[in-house]
């Protein structure tokens, strides 16, 4: 008789066990992805391809060429920033 009580106690677990629902919990984790962008090369400027000793109005006219090739780089690297955020 002392053998049979567990063995009804352990029937009586298991179909307790059948009969319950199993409930599905939907959490929202966030999960870290690495931001992979390509590679920007810096630029070669026009000032530092002038020789030395070049006259006033061609350091003039580098210095006005490096000025939108600096616009245009640091516009390419706030893109890659803000592509990542």
């Amino acid at each position: 008789m002392k053998k049979i009580i567990p063995v009804i106690f352990l029937c009586i677990l298991a179909a307790g066990c059948a009969t319950s629902q199993p409930s599905i919990v939907k959490v929202d984790v966030p999960v870290y992805t690495p931001c992979v962008m390509p590679k920007i090369d810096v630029p070669d400027f026009a000032v530092d391809t002038l020789p030395l000793g070049s006259g006033i109005w061609d350091q003039m006219k580098s210095l006005r060429a490096e000025r939108l090739q600096r616009e245009a780089y640091e516009s390419e690297l706030t893109a890659a920033i803000q592509a990542c955020q």
